[in-house]
């Protein structure tokens, strides 16, 4: 049986925790074009693009960003899945066009400017001074669409959402969480890492904000050979700081573990954006700790 696009997202959320081990990679069978609801096709095809993308299979990302931006032109999500697959497989000209497209729609999303400043920067070295003539066209957003897309984000912000302080720890529960985290530094130091997974654990109870005792945990994870939990305490540090350095190179290092290869490459090119954070981190430790 197949179900048009809204049926299809319908499933997918109905059956997200079984389709979260292999994301969206089932829904072909159940998707076909459904005239009546073209933003929502669009969506889930931007979403499998994002699992694609993931995965590091950015061939199969860049189809599904086609299809989604065939149906809803100026998809962001999509322009920006789209440019990073570009530039994941070295087509930087396509992933400036897709980078500068998506500044037309929002001029404030921030990995929209460092891309196009990367892909400044790579197209100069490849095509010399006069890049800028070898480049695709670059559509025009309509002003109908940026009106339109101000409208949804001013629409959203109205929408009562719970605010960090709501759940944030109180000092007590801080300073607690503080004296355990500092309790499984000193056992790192020790080496016993499986005693210090015990003390980040009980810290994280009492403030599960931290982002330095997920990511300290993690090394342990590490340490242990459980790369999957390693991958999980990233990510968790990744919800909390987005350009955690420490939490990317982690990950990266358990993708490696866990022979992710793809994955890892990703995740490297993340690591290399160019940032305050991670300066100090060279292209040359990234390039020689993860493929070497």
């Amino acid at each position: 049986m197949q179900y048009c696009g809204v049926c299809a997202i319908a499933l997918a959320r109905a059956f997200g925790i079984k389709l979260c081990q292999n994301k969206y990679a089932k829904l072909p069978a159940l998707v076909t074009p459904c005239k009546r609801n073209p933003e929502d096709l669009a969506i889930l095809y931007s979403n499998r693009a994002a699992s694609y993308l993931k995965d590091g299979n950015c061939g199969e990302c860049v189809k599904d960003c086609n299809m989604s931006l065939e149906l809803s032109q100026f998809n962001v999500k999509s322009l920006l899945r789209r440019a990073a697959a570009y530039e994941a497989l070295e087509r930087y000209r396509q992933a400036y066009v897709d980078y500068k497209t998506a500044l037309q729609i929002d001029c404030n999303i921030a990995a929209a400017h460092d891309g196009t400043n990367r892909m400044t920067k790579a197209l100069t070295e490849t095509d010399g001074p006069s890049w800028r003539e070898k480049l695709p066209p670059i559509p025009t957003v309509p002003l109908s669409v940026k009106e339109k897309l101000a409208q949804m984000s001013a629409g959203n912000a109205t929408q009562p959402s719970p605010t960090p302080q709501q759940n944030a720890p109180s000092d007590k529960e801080i300073k607690k969480a503080q004296a355990l985290k500092e309790e499984g530094n000193a056992l790192v130091k020790k080496g016993e890492h499986k005693k210090a997974i015990e003390k980040y654990s009980q810290s994280l109870k009492h403030n599960p904000t931290e982002v330095t005792t997920y990511t300290n945990r993690a090394l342990c994870y590490l340490s242990v050979k459980q790369y999957r939990d390693a991958i999980r305490d990233c990510d968790e540090a990744l919800v909390i700081d987005s350009n955690n350095v420490k939490a990317l190179y982690r990950r990266a290092q358990a993708h490696k573990e866990l022979k992710v290869r793809a994955r890892v490459f990703i995740i490297a090119l993340q690591l290399l954006i160019p940032t305050q954070r991670n300066q100090t981190l060279t292209r040359a430790l990234v390039t020689r700790s993860l493929f070497f």
